[in-house]
């Protein structure tokens, strides 16, 4: 693969990572490029999951794709999903700690509780209207990404879940 296949990964401290994402309206050739280019990059690193504001773009859009890897030897197979506009509809009031890394917070894996399941409902990459219970990882990785897309990372929703937040760097 090409070097300028991959996109560069946002790190801790680029401003992208704090940004709210904007709705996808237009569903063309540009979208799908992103797309793929997020999906190898992803792939590059060793990830499960990436947003596209981790690769420093506003779309409201990432990719889940659990895979045994380095870094998640346990992850379950499945397909890599490309998910647009999500939206959270319901979630199961049982939460489950876990460890949890980020591809822009490199060498860090803290751990996180995250709702067992949850109902999602999104956009493919043609646009049509998507609609599933996620559970276990793969509702962990959906949940993880949905947070990217909102401003948020793995240190942010550490000090929204302590019970102590001034002791935490917040």
């Amino acid at each position: 693969m090409h070097p300028n296949q991959y996109l560069t990964i946002a790190k801790t401290g680029d401003e992208i990572l704090t940004l709210t994402a904007t709705p996808v309206t237009v569903f063309d050739d540009n979208l799908a490029a992103l797309a793929h280019k997020m999906l190898l990059t992803m792939q590059q690193a060793n990830g499960v999951g990436i947003a596209a504001t981790q690769v420093f773009s506003r779309a409201a859009m990432f990719i889940m794709a659990s895979n045994p890897n380095e870094r998640y030897p346990d992850a379950p197979v499945m397909v890599p999903t490309v998910v647009i506009n999500p939206k959270i509809l319901s979630a199961s009031s049982a939460t489950e700690m876990g460890i949890e890394g980020c591809l822009s917070i490199p060498g860090k894996r803290l751990s996180i509780a995250r709702h067992n399941q949850i109902e999602v409902q999104y956009q493919s990459l043609d646009g049509q209207l998507q609609q599933q219970v996620l559970q276990g990882f793969v509702a962990r990785i959906f949940q993880h990404e949905y947070d990217h897309l909102q401003g948020i990372t793995l240190l942010e929703r550490t000090c929204l879940m302590s019970p102590q937040p001034e002791v935490m760097p917040c």
